[in-house]
């Protein structure tokens, strides 16, 4: 085989190999998020995983501490028993 086949068979390989952890990775954050649930009122401010109400974007814009309208994801099941340091729990649905 000459040089050029090998290295073009090189790179080939390397892509199909990249593609497969790109794919396997993939997977493996879907079944992640399946645990997972979005909880209200529980982030920090700038810490948001996404939507942080009106007149922000999405992920880290959350504009203070354990806002009602910013969501972070946490394991299935422990949003309601979380508790801020004021005492307030979190919530599945949005707090305004």
């Amino acid at each position: 085989m000459n040089r050029t086949r090998l290295v073009l068979l090189g790179s080939l390989t390397a892509m199909l190999t990249g593609i497969g952890a790109a794919s396997l990775a993939a997977e493996k954050d879907k079944a992640d998020d399946a645990n997972k649930e979005k909880c209200y009122g529980v982030a920090l401010a700038g810490k948001n995983d996404c939507k942080a109400g009106a007149g922000t974007t999405c992920a880290g814009t959350s504009k203070k501490d354990y806002q009602g309208d910013a969501w972070k994801l946490v394991p299935k099941g422990t949003c309601v028993t979380m508790k801020t340091p004021d005492g307030k729990t979190g919530s599945l649905t949005a707090k305004m």
